[in-house]
């Protein structure tokens, strides 16, 4: 199958290492860590590690029956295409950036929207994309039927639901060692 030339972005604060995911550290660490936290990252509630932790296991579980093979237990987090007013949850933004056609389909899958909004309850729209993961091969048929959310809506998303960019949740740490990316600023 041919990938179109689609690539993979992480925003990420410059003065940090890129790929830091609070659900990969030890629970009292990551605490520490979340409260450390300023700009956008500052305002998430007070339950955010344990929901994040359900909601990254419930997706593995999603992942692994359509046939996924994750390396990892908490999935480091990515979009499909550019999304400028992502580098404004950051004082001072960097994105590392890596071609889609250079990741294993069998490590990485997606959700149409922020995982967060699609996978609530509160979200009651029911739209199609609601509650599911895809694969890489659905994710190119579902944005060649809508379109990429950061495209239809450029701003930031005006109420919690509404797509702003298709969430990749990569589930191994081989194509951020071993494949060509670019570090931008």
């Amino acid at each position: 199958m041919h990938i179109p030339e689609l690539s993979l972005f992480h925003y990420y604060e410059r003065a940090a290492e890129p790929f830091r995911s609070l659900t990969s550290l030890p629970e009292a660490e990551a605490q520490a860590v979340q409260a450390s936290l300023t700009g956008f990252a500052a305002q998430r509630s007070a339950d955010y590690l344990p929901r994040r932790r359900t909601l990254e296991t419930e997706m593995r579980i999603l992942f692994l029956q359509a046939g996924g093979q994750p390396q990892r237990t908490a999935p480091h987090s990515l979009v499909i295409g550019e999304c400028p007013f992502l580098a404004s949850w950051y004082h001072d933004p960097a994105v590392f950036r890596l071609s889609l056609n250079s990741v294993d389909p069998s490590v990485i899958s997606f959700t149409y929207g922020d995982s967060f909004p699609t996978f609530s309850d509160r979200v009651q729209d029911r739209r199609e994309y609601r509650r599911r993961i895809y694969t890489l091969p659905e994710i190119l048929h579902l944005i060649e039927q809508y379109g990429l959310p950061q495209e239809i809506w450029p701003q930031e998303p005006h109420f919690f639901g509404q797509p702003a960019y298709v969430e990749a949740q990569l589930w191994s740490d081989d194509p951020l060692c071993t494949l060509p990316a670019t570090l931008q600023s």
